[in-house]
């Protein structure tokens, strides 16, 4: 493994942690960055550079950086060479400056671990809103288009996969931290209105709409079983594996055993992670949305009923005579005795309707008698037929063994489109089927696909008669 600290400068954080100075370095090398926008390669000249560094120098009235040994003040001019002098030293590294040979004019260039830096403060500054689900449909897009890929498995193939798997897995790891921050910052809050922007600004926010985006009907669950069934052809096909091998060997510069490791490890951790890992953050940030809510309303309707009560309106008189005492100084000279009078204990996060009292076990203080009144035939009858109907399910095993020898008519299989969908009943015995299919004699395996019917996406199945059920 490289070391860090031998690619890069000996003083390349320095301006970063030089005190008063960090901020305005900081917004230097981002305006620097910025002004590169526009080009067509990170060359600039060394007077555009001086001049942008300068306008931010004045309108922020940044009078000096740094003294020099005379502490000598500067002009805008002078400080904004100094800013560029410092950043294309060979201590720091952020620019490299070089001359013209044709013009003998000055420019500036941004090194790569420059660029790589400014891009670090502008992701901290303001993070760019992330499409989770794009990276989904890539993973998908790449592995269905294998005319795409097929003459560089490895570099168009499965690297573009796991890439696109990683960014995913480290978004949706994103995700779930930001929404905790969010309910960490939910139980500071002390106002009303306060906590309702707090919750339009979780609803509106971009990580909550990307979550819906990942749970309606585009969403992984539809490619997952292509994808699957990709990866493993790319473990099991020997051709296509030898050939991903031979593809990491020269890309990575390992060794034939060391690539054959990596490829592997690649497929199975992408299998892992879309498989298992992707439905154990979705259910975390789910988890977390529901806490949140949760704490949203028991903190608004907190914030609601709080000194609407007797005690309420207390505690709002002695606090106004505690405020009034503390400003006209009396509070100061009561003795020592009395302090505790004026002491406000408030509860902020727990109301009376969150608190459960226990039941207290009632006595028998008397005893009671009934007289017993023997039914008749008819009063029978009747209470077996309310009992009959209050226990009668349509969709009971035997009824649903009925339901598939009538549907299949004398047929060994069924496939899930030929079974009658049309209504809510047809959608529920056709679930039920398949859910009593093991216990009455019947196989169900599962397809490839999806079907859309009464607004719910299932997906394909097909039932088949056990051989022992025929006989």
């Amino acid at each position: 493994m490289k070391k860090l600290f031998q690619m890069i400068p000996s003083g390349f954080f320095n301006c970063l942690s030089s005190g008063s100075s960090s901020g305005v370095y900081s917004d230097c090398l981002q305006i620097i960055y910025d002004q590169y926008d526009r080009e067509i390669s990170y060359r600039i000249s060394r007077s555009h550079i001086r001049d942008s560094l300068a306008v931010y120098l004045l309108e922020n009235h940044v009078d000096f950086v740094e003294e020099d040994e005379k502490g000598a003040r500067k002009n805008y001019n002078d400080l904004a060479n100094g800013i560029i002098r410092k950043f294309c030293s060979k201590e720091v590294g952020w620019l490299e400056e070089e001359h013209d040979d044709a013009t003998y004019e000055k420019y500036i260039i941004m090194t790569e671990q420059g660029i790589l830096l400014a891009e670090f403060l502008q992701q901290l500054r303001a993070p760019e809103r992330e499409e989770f689900s794009s990276y989904i449909y890539n993973i998908y897009n790449v592995l269905k288009n294998e005319e795409q890929w097929s003459g560089d498995p490895y570099v168009e193939g499965l690297r573009n996969v796991y890439r696109n798997a990683k960014m995913l897995s480290k978004s949706l790891k994103r995700l779930s931290t930001f929404i905790k921050k969010i309910i960490e910052r939910m139980v500071q809050e002390e106002t009303l209105e306060s906590l309702t922007e707090n919750i339009l600004e979780y609803c509106e926010g971009s990580f909550i709409r990307e979550y819906a985006r990942l749970t309606k009907q585009q969403n992984i669950h539809i490619y997952r079983s292509f994808i699957r069934m990709k990866l493993e052809r790319m473990q099991n096909d020997p051709a296509l594996f030898e050939l991903l091998v031979i593809g990491c060997a020269v890309e990575e510069e390992l060794e034939e055993a060391e690539a054959r490791e990596y490829v592997l490890d690649m497929i199975q951790r992408t299998r892992g992670f879309l498989a298992d890992d992707y439905d154990r953050i979705m259910k975390e940030i789910k988890h977390k949305i529901n806490v949140y809510l949760q704490i949203a309303v028991g903190r608004a309707r907190f914030l609601r009923n709080r000194e609407m009560d007797i005690r309420g309106n207390v505690e709002q008189t002695l606090r106004y005579i505690t405020e009034s005492m503390t400003e006209t100084g009396w509070k100061s000279e009561l003795p020592e005795e009395m302090a505790g009078l004026f002491l406000l204990d408030r509860n902020e996060f727990i109301d009376i309707g969150s608190i459960r009292f226990p039941r207290k076990a009632q006595s028998i203080r008397e005893g009671t008698f009934a007289e017993v009144e023997e039914l008749s035939q008819e009063d029978l009858r009747r209470a077996r037929e309310e009992h009959e109907r209050a226990a009668y399910n349509p969709y009971s095993k035997e009824k649903m063994k009925d339901y598939l020898e009538h549907v299949m008519g004398g047929q060994k299989q069924i496939q899930s489109d030929e079974l009658p969908m049309e209504s809510k009943r047809d959608l529920l015995c056709a679930l039920s089927a398949a859910a009593y299919g093991a216990e009455n004699g019947y196989t169900i395996q599962l397809e490839e696909g999806y079907m859309e019917t009464n607004g719910m996406i299932l997906r394909r199945f097909q039932i088949s008669k056990e051989e022992e059920s025929c006989r």
